[in-house]
């Protein structure tokens, strides 16, 4: 189904990442930088609870459909790209991190593709270690954009080292689902 309630979340997950950006690039002084960054985490939180409701929704109201199955991850690697890379413009995330945490979303999304169409995608679905990555890396994410201190929470310095840990788990999560897709490449390639 292209128009039901999870795909329709979905889209406006899509839809929010113009307005996430466009926050940050208003004239100076248009509005002060503290509500230029509890807009844009606040927009980002709301494109992180849409993720989780329109799985939920999809499963509930057994609206399921290969598209959304197809438009949910982009949306979500999309939401996360836009995100670290306004993070590395304004210094707030080092670019090898971000590299690191996009570079895995691309392989690890073409390797999906690649295994599904071999007929093999249970071989790489989502694991727990790719869940608490996608959890470090979301939270990481909040506190980085918020920027400032929440009374003694800093959340520069929280965020820096969540984000970190992402990264850590990143790469983890990127070995694990290779040497779950090398073991059944051997077994097609012994097959055959």
């Amino acid at each position: 189904m292209l128009c039901n309630i999870p795909t329709m979340l979905t889209w406006l997950r899509i839809l929010l990442i113009p307005v996430f950006v466009a926050i940050f690039y208003l004239p100076p002084n248009a509005i002060p930088a503290h509500w230029v960054n509890f807009t844009a985490t606040s927009i980002f939180a709301v494109a992180a609870i849409t993720d989780w409701l329109d799985g939920y929704l999809a499963r509930k109201l057994n609206q399921t459909s290969s598209f959304g199955a197809f438009l949910d991850p982009v949306a979500d690697k999309l939401m996360v790209a836009a995100a670290l890379l306004v993070l590395v413009e304004f210094g707030r995330v080092g670019a090898v991190i971000a590299l690191v945490i996009i570079g895995r979303e691309i392989a690890i999304s073409a390797l999906r593709e690649w295994m599904a169409g071999a007929g093999q995608s249970s071989s790489v679905g989502v694991a727990l270690i790719g869940k608490v990555k996608t959890a470090a890396q979301m939270l990481a994410i909040l506190f980085l954009l918020y920027w400032d201190n929440i009374g003694e929470l800093n959340t520069k310095l929280i965020g820096r080292y969540l984000i970190a840990i992402a990264a850590l788990l990143t790469l983890l999560s990127m070995a694990y689902y290779l040497k779950s897709a090398a073991k059944q490449i051997g077994k097609m390639d012994a097959s055959n």
